[in-house]
This record gives C-alpha cells, structure tokens and sequence, in this order.
C-alpha cells in the first residue's frame, strides 16, 4: 500500500478469498480504488464513492473517480466501489457496500483514517445502495467470517445523490427494481424491505440529500420522501434540490453540489 501514501490511487479487492456469491459473471468486481488526500489536508473522513447505473452497469468515470479525485482534493479519502450488479441480485450489491465500509475501518490505522468517520455516498442506483447501507442491518448470507466482516458496516454519514430511494410505488424506478431483484421484482415483501425511506430509524446517521428539480428519470420525490423520514425521526438531515440539470450530472461544472459537499463534510468533523 506504499503507492498509496505518495498520492496514487490503489485497487484491491474487497476479499481476498472467499468472496460471496462469486461467479463467472463479472470479472474482476468487486473492488475499491482508494485516493488517500495529502497528508496537510487530511481530515480524516472517508467516503466509499457508489456510482449509479441502474444496478445495470457502472457510471465509474464521471461518477467514480472524478469524484474521489475531487473529495480526496479537499482532504477527505475516498474509495470507489465497483460493486456487482445484473446478472447479480440482491443482496450481492449490498454485501458489496458493507464490506467496503468494513475495509475503510479495517485500515484505518494504516490509512491514517478516523474508523469513527466513514460514509457512504452515491448516484441514481448507487444512491439506493448508500440508503440501504444507512437504514438497513448488516447482513450475514455467504460471508466468509473473517476478522473484517465481524467489523461494523454502519455509515458514520450518508450522500444519496439524485438516489433511487423509493423502489416501491408511485415513485419506483422500475429498471432499477428488475435489475436489482429479477424474478422477484414483483414480490412487494422484498420490494419493501428495499425501500430505504421505510426504514429510517434514530440509529440511521446523518444524510446529505442532493437532486435537481430537472429529473425526469429518477424525480425529486424520492430524496423529498427520504427527507420526510429523517425528519420524523430526528435524523440530522440537509436537502439540496437544485432547480437546473437533468438526471446523471456528476460534477458538471460549476454545478453547486460540489462544493455544498465539502462544506457539509465540515460539519461532520
């Protein structure tokens, strides 16, 4: 990991034996690229960075690594994830996401990271990721066992970032639905366990809600809905919804949410 602390980006692998549910599918996925900030920056905060795609495929450049290379810019690590998604279902994205924020605790030491300050942010369908990680329990099915799965996958903070939050009715983005669940798309139990918003709680940490009134994709309820919950339930919360851009922005330039961000993350220090 030397490469690391002379401001390279290194990827590994989120385990190195024994991954769950691992087959021919994806080669390679999953992993995380981590970007460690200079050492007179560095906040201790880190990001696992989810891009969108629908669970279909990755948005990796515009809302991957640019976006690390900009959040680890301004003194906070962050890591992108490449998840698993189609052919894969749930929960393999999501056993994906707990063991990345597992790993940024894991090597906190090693990271120079505070493992008390690890969040999760994301796009679109990696959006949806980011709020189940804030909302719902660890899971358990086929993971190894090992030291780091016994860590905590909880986000200290949460981004969703014009998220899939909702994947119930009358806000659900269907092709997200299908391709996180497949045949069970239509099984309204499980639909609604992976609907975030339903489970918010006063352990669900503090979340930074970003959309554009311009989305036609993925429309502002879903973060509106989100927002509802955690006001309900006293969850420290800010919402963003920005009246130009359309769905799949990134960090469009001269687009405010960038730099509302880096100032959000201030307060969580």
């Amino acid at each position: 990991m030397d490469a690391l602390h002379t401001g390279l980006p290194v990827t590994i692998r989120l385990w190195e034996n024994g991954t769950p549910f691992a087959d021919d599918a994806l080669p390679g996925l999953p992993r995380l690229t981590i970007y460690l900030p200079s050492p007179e920056h560095r906040t201790g905060q880190s990001i696992v960075v989810c891009p969108g795609g629908g669970y279909a495929h990755l948005a990796i450049a515009h809302e991957g690594h640019r976006v690390a290379r900009y959040i680890s810019s301004h003194g906070t690590a962050a890591a992108v994830l490449e998840y698993r998604h189609a052919p894969y279902r749930h929960p393999v994205p999501l056993l994906d996401a707990q063991r990345a924020i597992r790993l940024m605790r894991h090597h906190a030491t090693e990271w120079e990271l505070d493992p008390s300050k690890v969040g999760i942010l994301g796009f679109s369908a990696g959006g949806h990721l980011t709020a189940c990680a804030a909302t719902l329990p660890p899971l358990t099915e086929g993971l190894p066992g090992d030291e780091i799965d016994a860590l905590d996958c909880r986000p200290d903070f949460a981004v969703p970032i014009y998220a899939v939050v909702s994947i119930f009715e009358p806000y659900a983005h269907l092709g997200s639905r299908q391709n996180l669940l497949g045949e069970k798309a239509d099984d309204m139990e499980l639909v609604a366990q992976l609907s975030p918003e339903r489970h918010v709680n006063a352990n669900t940490p503090p979340c930074l809600l970003i959309h554009t009134s311009e989305d036609k994709s993925v429309v502002p309820e879903h973060s509106i809905v989100f927002y509802q919950a955690l006001r309900r339930h006293n969850v420290p919360a800010e919402l963003h919804i920005y009246e130009k851009h359309g769905h799949g922005i990134g960090l469009a330039q001269n687009h405010p949410w960038g730099p509302a961000l880096i100032e959000w993350l201030k307060n969580r220090t």
